[in-house]
């Protein structure tokens, strides 16, 4: 099992890797907060593509972080959505905020 992880890659750029599940949650929760706070780009884009497998709390994360660039000003695209958090997003209704296709 891979260790999941969140971090600051180009500028502008998040990058969220590993496992996404309820283990991992709360830490990338906080990480991804600070780290959304403390960038001073304006437009962010977390890059999802080495996500290994992801629950419903992966979704949940995005959306959190949405919040918070949201809350800070920012605005948080998202790239390289695996193809189980597409799967979830559709099933939940949140292609659309995602910025994915119907």
């Amino acid at each position: 099992m891979s260790v999941a992880d969140i971090r600051q890659g180009a500028a502008g750029e998040l990058l969220l890797s590993g496992v996404l599940d309820y283990r991992s949650g709360p830490a990338l929760r906080e990480s991804g907060r600070q780290l959304i706070a403390a960038s001073p780009v304006r437009e962010l884009v977390l890059d999802c593509s080495a996500v290994e497998k992801s629950s419903s709390v992966g979704l949940s994360l995005l959306l959190a972080y949405m919040r918070d660039a949201r809350a800070a000003g920012k605005s948080l695209g998202i790239r390289g959505l695996p193809q189980d958090m597409q799967g979830i997003a559709r099933v939940s209704g949140l292609q659309q905020l995602l910025g994915l296709p119907a």
